[in-house]
Formats: C-alpha cells, sequence, structure tokens
C-alpha cells in the first residue's frame, strides 16, 4: 500500500506555499497530484514520487530561474521513472537536464558522463528528507546492507506522542483472565 500525505505536508516537504502548490499542481497541472481534491474538506494526496519531482521543479524554479512549464514534458517522463524505480534505488542518483526534451537518471558519480551543457540535480539530499517522512529505508554505510529497521518519524499531538500518526496503545488496568 502506497502512502500519501495531505496537502499541508506536501508543501512543508516541498517548501512550497500552499497557494504555489495548488498552482503547480491543480491549476497549471505540470505535476499533478496523486489524488486530487474533491471539493471542500478534503485534501490533494501525494506520493514520495510525486514530493520529489516537486523538490526537483523548486530547485529548477528557484535556483536556476527556469520556466517549468516549457519542462512539463520532462516532468512527466521523470514522475514515470520514479514510479518504476525503488526508493532505495534513487540513492546515489541524479537527474541530469540536456534541455526541454531530453534528461538522464543516473549514477550521481557519472552525473554528465558527455561533453554537453547540462543541469544536474542530485537526489540523495532530497530522499533524505523524504525518509524521515515516509518511514523509507535508507542505504546502510555498508554497500549492500539494509537496515534492519528503518527510522519512523514521531510527532508529539495534543498531549501524546504519535508514530506515524497512529497513537500509542496503553494496556488495559484491569486484568483479563485467561
Amino acid at each position: 500500500m502506497m502512502r500519501l500525505v495531505a496537502s499541508s505536508t506536501a508543501a512543508r516537504l516541498t517548501g512550497l506555499s500552499t497557494n504555489q502548490l495548488r498552482e503547480w499542481t491543480s491549476r497549471r497541472a505540470l505535476i499533478p497530484a496523486d489524488i486530487v481534491h474533491r471539493g471542500r474538506g478534503s485534501s490533494a494526496q501525494y506520493s514520495w514520487q510525486t514530493l520529489l519531482l516537486l523538490r526537483v521543479a523548486a530547485v529548477l524554479k528557484n535556483q536556476f530561474r527556469l520556466e517549468l512549464h516549457a519542462h512539463r514534458q520532462i516532468f512527466g517522463e521523470i514522475r514515470d521513472a520514479f514510479g518504476n524505480t525503488s526508493f532505495l534505488r534513487l540513492w546515489g542518483t541524479c537527474i541530469t537536464i540536456y534541455g526541454v526534451n531530453r534528461w538522464q537518471l543516473a549514477d550521481a558519480a557519472v552525473s554528465n558522463p558527455s561533453s554537453e551543457d547540462a543541469i544536474v540535480i542530485h537526489l540523495d539530499s532530497h530522499l533524505s528528507l523524504l525518509s524521515a517522512e515516509f518511514g523509507m529505508t535508507t542505504p546502510a554505510s555498508t554497500p549492500g546492507q539494509l537496515e534492519l529497521f528503518p527510522a519512523r518519524l514521531v510527532r508529539r499531538e495534543k498531549g501524546a506522542a504519535t508514530v506515524d500518526g497512529v497513537a500509542p496503545t496503553h494496556p488495559s488496568k484491569k486484568r483479563q483472565s485467561a
């Protein structure tokens, strides 16, 4: 089962304002939400793949001042690639964008093997932030070794600590007989 987060969490994780998130995912439909909002009282829902792509788009917009609409086709292709690639497999990779029509997902150590001009966006810092929120496994310090127990995000809400939104259960004070 794929875990999705609401718009407020998506805005926090991407660094976008809620208005900017709505603009990019609904009005301009550059990177659509995984589940669109269905009117008042409902929120759009986002997967880690969509959030990762929104973070990449934010880098392109904020650091490189690129017009995102021109890269709309690439966003769709990158989203498909993220959907077909495991979270762990993306560690140590980067996206190399060669223009408005061509991009490559490659090993970060060999980010631009050709002599062509390109924009290179390394994914590890983005994946690190998302791994905490989604409770995803990160690469272990020993190559080829996975973490036994991935870290889970713990929050304190209204006096009780929760783990990924699940309140802790307390044993009953009554003694039950067998």
